[in-house]
């Protein structure tokens, strides 16, 4: 007993503090403490606890439990919750006698803790399960679960110890409530609050120096806002989430119908959310904290209906499916109780301290070790039939650690958050050589791309780079002397970022070297040849390889100092890796602002008319009837979500359809009726829209779309697909493209539709003609050459077929240049017949009127392996991609101006080649 309050004895001057000693116990006292032991064993192992609310430097409550013949001790800055979602930090101090547990009274002025103390709750605590003996252990090892019976705590409580170390280096704990029938919400009743002053005494709380009782000012000023807002109507659909427990979340993610969610198809691909990287961390309070891990970033894809071998995926952020190297988690993961879903995580390997080692996570990969690695999952984005990616990120989460908290496997976690100030918890992660944290706003959506309510805060400058070339080894150095590394401006041109020569080992100076030897080229990668590069021999590569370093910072040359080589990364693509700038943390906090007073505003202008019973709205100036006529009734698309769509997509879409006449396919009643195809004009006018009389002889004017109002005032008329012609209007017979239409037959599969795009660019680049990419929105792409507005229709659409049969005679098993089923079987149509005058080919950025809405998006040949489907962008995800594009992938487009030559019309077999 002397040896474990020797920390609290040497801390205190009991000459001067009226506290107790703990070291008066004599062997009677002794003999008493081992009978009580023995006493409250055989009650259901009730010890005693105590709570103290103490104002010291600043107001804070210390919770201490009787174990081992002490009070074990923690300092609560916040106090106890009852709120289950309230996670309160507990900094674990040294253990106090147990006769502590009745002190009230003021430590005086220059003694240790000095301040008033009063006995704010006291009773019995018992293990959830087990002995005394066996929660001896379980405290031991960091997390006890335990009851409490006081005056006015009561029920499930646990205390779990964190990685993170506190001021001294002092081990930071959680306090937790359990979620069972004591359990409230915190906006509701706030026991601190409720429940003030001594269960010993009169005294209404500890007093400061003038003895006046110290005020809870932030809790009261809390309360009298939540007093504030009205009771919720039956059908605002209040956060029933936090106010759930643990097994009643499980019930609930059969069927999350909560406030935000959207009934929905799971994608078939998924581009996850991305931090911000931030100078400091916001002032506010709104944000909650995780580790930053030092892994790679993994999404599964669960999908029960799919085949068994695709039932759990395990796909790379940028798409790559790692299902493969990932077998042990796949099967925990069967083990959810999940129909389908989207996970978002983190893989790691920990070390022997229990913190992630990136090189191990590499090396686990290399050897086929999936049971060394674990996942950290953090988000839900989509569950059980559902798109939750507009339901706040604390009910995503409580949802989440229901559903993973049964499965019993290591390989499987729940990344915790932490009660913490931002700035103690990067210190904390600093101090154990982690990577940094990552800070979330508690109400934010999930957004796909780079958002700034999710951000990053590090320990050190670090980032990824490609690799542009190496130097020779000098003296006893092997395979290489340092790497060259590069970041892509704005322009997409690659930059010298400096060298990397320290952070080898042998071992990966021999792989990396045979990652170098296999990409060696005479071409220099860099816009610029390098200006500060040593005597030593340099050799380039092609700019494929992506190096993960630290460095200490970034020169006016912008060039990296000190730089450490961590890691290769095969998990993020060479053409992404820009240089990553802090942004302000003030600019963050106002940015998110001014979305959040958006959204109240287009909310309350959306209440309101729904009040006043229009069935009208105006959007882009365009007067729009019937909003909420569903159009789409396999996923509850309406009228007003393609207007909607539209005006967001007009500042893509407008450059493919200005002065380029268009066929409109109309659905009056929704997509699974009668589909109207419009060519012409009508009686019908559509709003703002261009008209050209006698530009086609013999039929009613054709029809252009100049703007958004225009393109809105389609979707109006009840436009779902918008097709444009291969010529400008005012040059409507020297077509200015050609398009070629990559149509599978029955028994294609998906990796052959991208062998046979690329094939198509590789057979054009032949003949000299480069071409564009775009997905049709359905099930392929479309090859898209720009060309000079020189020869005729009957002359293009004469090349395009001699292109198309050339395919198909070159490689017959894979395309067919004829129509009909039967001659496209198990092969890919190369439709050519887009290229008559008249016809006409799915604008870019235009929905198609088929079940879930699929859009047909622009991409870079450099794209093509990550696609995944020809629908892969649709109505609610289009905007996501048109977010995380740096760039236009169609960039130069507009000023191609190929022409048909002679030599590619000999290379064809064109007859009159010579004409």
């Amino acid at each position: 007993m002397p040896g474990k309050l020797e920390t609290y004895q040497r801390m205190r001057r009991f000459d001067e503090t009226s506290e107790p000693s703990g070291a008066v116990a004599s062997k009677k006292a002794a003999r008493k403490n081992a009978a009580k032991a023995r006493a409250s064993k055989a009650k259901a192992h009730a010890l005693s606890f105590v709570i103290q609310e103490h104002d010291a430097r600043r107001l804070h409550y210390d919770f201490r439990l009787e174990l081992d013949g002490t009070l074990k001790s923690w300092a609560v800055p916040k106090g106890p919750s009852l709120d289950p979602s309230v996670k309160r930090l507990a900094v674990h101090v040294e253990d106090h006698p147990l006769d502590y547990g009745s002190f009230e009274g003021v430590i005086p002025e220059g003694n240790y803790g000095a301040g008033s103390v009063i006995v704010w709750d006291r009773g019995t605590w018992e293990p959830q399960t087990g002995t005394i003996e066996e929660a001896a252990e379980s405290y031991a090892k960091g997390k006890l679960k335990f009851r409490l019976d006081g005056e006015k705590l009561h029920g499930g409580f646990t205390l779990v110890k964190s990685h993170m170390r506190g001021n001294g280096d002092k081990e930071q704990w959680l306090l937790i409530k359990e979620r069972d029938e004591d359990a409230r919400n915190e906006t509701d009743y706030d026991v601190l609050l409720k429940r003030p002053g001594s269960v010993l005494t009169d005294s209404l709380g500890a007093r400061n120096k003038r003895g006046e009782v110290v005020e809870r000012t932030e809790r009261k000023t809390a309360a009298k806002k939540t007093s504030s807002v009205k009771k919720p109507t039956k059908d605002d659909r209040p956060d029933i989430v936090a106010n759930r427990n643990t097994a009643s979340l499980r019930t609930l993610s059969h069927e999350p119908s909560v406030e935000g969610a959207v009934q929905a198809r799971l994608p078939a691909t998924f581009k996850p959310q991305l931090a911000t990287l931030v100078d400091a961390a916001p002032p506010s309070g709104d944000w909650t904290y995780e580790i930053k891990f030092d892994g790679y970033r993994v999404l599964a894809r669960i999908d029960r209906s799919a085949a068994a071998s695709k039932a759990v995926q395990m796909w790379t952020r940028n798409g790559n499916d790692w299902t493969a190297k990932f077998g042990k988690q796949v099967k925990s993961l069967e083990q959810l109780d999940i129909e389908s879903a989207w996970l978002d995580g983190e893989a790691v390997v920990l070390d022997d301290r229990g913190l992630p080692d990136f090189q191990a996570l590499q090396n686990a990969f290399d050897v086929g070790r999936p049971q060394d690695i674990v996942v950290y999952w953090f988000d839900v984005p989509f569950l059980n039939g559902y798109d939750l990616r507009h339901v706040p990120l604390v009910q995503r989460r409580a949802i989440l650690k229901a559903l993973i908290e049964p499965v019993d496997d290591p390989v499987l976690r729940f990344s915790q958050d932490f009660a913490f100030k931002a700035d103690d918890l990067l210190k904390s992660a600093c101090d154990m050589a982690l990577e940094g944290i990552i800070g979330k706003r508690q109400d934010s959506t999930y957004v796909s791309g780079r958002s700034n309510s999710w951000i990053k805060l590090k320990c050190r400058r670090r980032q990824e780079f490609v690799i542009g070339g190496y130097s020779e080894p000098a003296g006893s150095r092997g395979h290489f002397g340092a790497l060259l590394l590069g970041v892509h401006d704005e322009t997409g041109k690659l930059q010298y970022a400096g060298r990397v020569g320290t952070g080898f080992d042998q071992s990966t100076l021999r792989d990396i070297k045979k990652e170098l030897d296999k990409r060696e080229t005479a071409k220099m990668p860099f816009a610029r040849e390098p200006i500060e590069r040593s005597r030593t021999p340099v050799h380039w590569v092609k700019p494929e390889l992506v190096a993960e370093c630290n460095f200490a910072e970034w020169t006016k040359e912008r060039i990296v100092r000190q730089a450490s080589f961590v890691s290769l990364r095969d998990d993020k693509p060479a053409r992404q890796i820009v240089k990553e700038e802090p942004k302000s943390a003030q600019k963050v906090e106002a940015e998110q602002a001014q979305k959040a007073a958006k959204k109240t505003g287009a909310a309350a202008k959306t209440a309101a008319k729904k009040a006043a019973g229009k069935d009208t709205t105006t959007v882009a100036g365009v007067k729009i009837s019937h909003p909420e006529r569903v159009l789409d009734k396999t996923s509850g698309i309406r009228k007003i979500d393609i207007v909607e769509y539209y005006e967001s997509v007009a500042e893509w879409m407008l450059p493919h359809l200005k002065d380029r006449p268009v066929s409109l396919v109309r659905a009056p009643d929704d997509i699974a009726g009668e589909l109207f195809f419009q060519k012409h004009s009508a009686r019908l006018a559509i709003p703002h829209i261009t008209q050209h009389p006698d530009v086609d002889p013999g039929h009613p004017p054709l029809l252009t779309i100049e703007s958004a109002g225009a393109l809105v005032g389609t979707a109006q008329m009840g436009t779902v697909e918008l097709h444009t012609w291969n010529a400008v209007a005012v040059d409507i017979e020297k077509p200015d493209r050609m398009v070629f239409d990559l149509d599978p037959g029955e028994g294609v599969g998906w990796p052959r539709m991208i062998e046979a795009a690329r094939l198509t660019k590789e057979l054009l680049a032949e003949l000299g003609l480069e071409s564009f990419c775009k997905t049709s929105g359905g099930k392929g792409f479309h090859v898209v050459v720009p060309i000079a507005k020189q020869a005729g229709w009957d002359e293009v659409k004469g090349f395009s077929q001699a292109v198309a049969q050339h395919m198909a005679n070159t490689l017959p098993k894979l395309f067919s240049a004829k129509m009909g089923m039967q001659n496209r079987k198990g092969k890919i149509f190369v439709d050519y017949l887009r290229n008559n005058r008249g016809s006409s080919t799915v604008a870019a950025f235009s929905l198609r009127a088929r079940p879930g809405m699929g859009a047909s998006v622009t991409i870079d040949w450099n794209e093509l392996d990550e696609i995944k489907s020809g629908d892969q962008w649709n109505i609610r995800n289009v905007h996501e991609r048109l977010d995380a594009l740096g760039a236009d992938p169609w960039a130069g487009y507009g000023k191609k101006r190929q022409r048909l030559t002679v030599a590619m019309k000999k290379r064809l077999g064109l007859d009159g080649a010579g004409k």
